[in-house]
């Protein structure tokens, strides 16, 4: 039996926090983040009942991290590095053989690569199977909403990040347009320089850029929103692979011809169960979570994903091994609901409404 653990922290703040601890649901958000940055890391749940296609098993571990994606990036860095890997030496005394990194956990400092220093078992940020699935999810999601990719205008916002990057060289090859979007020009530069495609722009203005595109890929790491309803297309699809997100719930609210979709939601094979409610629907996880679990079905024990470059054929590699264990996408969900056909029409009808009103503006 394969195992493994994953290292997760509250992402929503005080309502986050109150799952585990239900005294936080009653003070004030400040004394949250106290309460937080105070608590050690532990053992939140036993994962059970992880078995792939081909009949093999794994069993896994949430170990808790107490930090807000605030304090991930306001706190020394020594300092959250140091809790990071002392949640993952949690792990490896649990009997863990590889531990995934969750959400900030593999942003901050160099992406893992200390983390994996200080423990004797194989670290992954799971960043990989991330972008297979968010590239997945888009396309699919786009042709749902009658969106040729090889005619389609895309964007990647957060290109120059490490899941960014990917997810612009994959994009790069299938859409008819790409513009990497991000606050810094010259990392923007590069990455446009290795695709080495006349097809490929930069932004560092998603106001402008944004409206042109038909197909959106969101990861950057911001505590706050950076997508607004105004910044997008009539009829866009938007993969909103950031966590905490990138696009704000006011799109939900006031933009009924956009289609967001939330990335790396996956359906995990088996009976499994992850011994506390993340907000998911039963069976479900992220893909970062999910690459943890593909790669101790496989027994394969390396840092499969980490640091800040990628590589294009591990993101093949992976999705062979999800085909091979029934890893699949778990249908789309956005703002933590299900979208369902009947949204998906009413989307396509909005946006068609909204385009005809441009045209007689226009």
């Amino acid at each position: 039996m394969g195992k493994f653990a994953f290292i997760i922290h509250p992402l929503g703040g005080k309502a986050d926090v109150a799952r585990k601890y239900k005294l936080a649901r009653y003070l004030p958000e400040r004394w949250v983040d106290q309460l937080v940055k105070l608590i050690p890391p532990q053992v939140v749940s036993h994962i059970t009942g992880v078995t792939g296609a081909d009949g093999a098993t794994a069993e896994g571990w949430f170990v808790g991290c107490p930090l807000t994606p605030r304090q991930f990036l306001e706190l020394p860095e020594e300092y959250v590095l140091a809790k990071v890997s002392r949640a993952a030496r949690i792990a490896q005394d649990t009997g863990a053989r590889i531990v995934g990194l969750g959400a900030y956990t593999s942003v901050v400092g160099d992406a893992g690569v200390t983390v994996a220093k200080n423990v004797e078992i194989a670290v992954t940020t799971g960043n990989t199977y991330t972008v297979a699935t968010a590239m997945e999810g888009t396309l699919q999601a786009g042709a749902l909403m009658g969106i040729a990719p090889e005619q389609a205008r895309a964007a990647v916002v957060g290109a120059a990040g490490s899941i960014g990057r990917v997810c612009s060289h994959l994009m790069a090859e299938t859409a008819a347009s790409l513009t990497l979007v991000g606050r810094d020009r010259q990392k923007l530069e590069a990455v446009r320089e290795e695709i080495g495609r006349d097809t490929v722009t930069v932004s560092t203005d998603p106001l402008q850029a944004l409206p042109q595109a038909d197909l959106v890929i969101t990861v950057t790491s911001a505590v706050d929103t950076v997508i607004e309803p105004e910044y997008l297309k009539p009829g866009a699809v938007v993969c909103d692979v950031a966590r905490p997100r990138d696009v704000s719930r006011a799109v939900a609210e006031r933009r009924p011809d956009v289609l967001v979709i939330e990335g790396g939601v996956v359906q995990v094979p088996g009976p499994v169960d992850f011994g506390m409610d993340f907000g998911f629907p039963p069976g479900t996880a992220y893909a970062c979570m999910a690459e943890t679990m593909l790669l101790a079905l496989e027994e394969r024990y390396e840092c499969f994903s980490l640091g800040r470059e990628l590589e294009v054929e591990k993101v093949r590699e992976i999705r062979r091994l999800a085909q091979k264990h029934g890893f699949r996408l778990a249908g789309f969900r956005s703002f933590e609901r299900a979208v369902t056909p009947e949204q998906i029409e009413r989307t396509r009808e909005a946006a068609a409404q909204a385009r005809r009103a441009g045209t007689k503006a226009g």
